[in-house]
């Protein structure tokens, strides 16, 4: 049987770029997302590799109908790449939007947790070199003005993992935190409420990780011999540094 790849997020950025390459491998891929049109795409790029959901990262019952949908012919699941996340808006606290962090913590943490919740029957199923490759970000370590609760909910998915990892000690289930820094997405667009423009000038001078580079490193993880576990694997393109805390001049400060 061929090893299967359930992978959330993937209408988009690292998860289409990992749907294309796991399906170009001779994997099959569980590829999921709201949007059924660039599903309906990846199905006919690789029609006996992919089988698109629709699913709301953010509604627990679509997720569990997600899971239930899968075909027998697409199970049991070899890795479960939670990817599917956002952030939203720029500003500092305390000029932030609820609603934005509503969604966020809906999604990057609530959706991780009801994904996985639903997908380690499955992953079970494989045990030994089964995998589970969580999407964090660099900025749970390092802070930077207006990334408030983003950061805070890639903190989450790095602590989430380690306990995951414990959680699930002997069963052969490897977990790990993947945690890029700058890379080429929509990211910047989803966060400004669809400024495009906006998107491809953060990319313009530079040279960020791209979305292949993420499914290379996925492509690895879930490659590698059933023994090995990578805990936390960091990845930021060479035009990024890590950074050093910020020390402001006494007229910087206000009143």
């Amino acid at each position: 049987m061929k090893p299967v790849i359930f992978i959330t997020g993937a209408t988009s950025g690292f998860g289409a770029a990992t749907t294309r390459h796991f399906a170009s491998n001779g994997w099959k891929v569980i590829a999921t997302g709201r949007r059924r049109e660039r599903l309906a795409e990846l199905e006919a790029q690789f029609p006996e590799f992919v089988h698109g959901i629709e699913m709301d990262l953010t509604h627990h019952e679509s997720i569990k109908a997600a899971v239930k949908a899968i075909p027998e012919n697409f199970q049991p699941v070899t890795c479960l790449f939670n990817n599917g996340g956002l952030a939203l808006g720029t500003n500092p606290i305390p000029d932030i939007d609820p609603a934005h962090w509503r969604t966020m913590v809906e999604t990057n943490i609530m959706g991780l947790i009801h994904t996985t919740l639903e997908l380690l029957p499955l992953l079970k199923q494989v045990g030994r070199g089964a995998s589970i490759v969580n999407v964090g970000s660099i900025a749970q370590r390092f802070a930077y003005p207006g990334g408030n609760v983003y950061g805070a909910t890639k903190a989450f998915v790095h602590q989430f993992s380690a306990n995951l990892r414990t959680d699930t000690m002997g069963t052969g289930i490897r977990v790990t935190a993947l945690e890029p820094g700058h890379a080429k997405s929509e990211f910047t667009a989803v966060r400004t409420g669809g400024d495009f423009e906006a998107n491809e000038k953060m990319y313009a001078d530079n040279d960020p990780l791209m979305p292949e580079d993420i499914a290379q490193t996925v492509w690895w993880l879930a490659n590698l011999p059933a023994h090995v576990n990578v805990n936390v694997i960091e990845v930021m393109p060479v035009c990024q540094v890590p950074q050093r805390p910020v020390i402001l001049k006494r007229e910087e400060f206000s009143a």
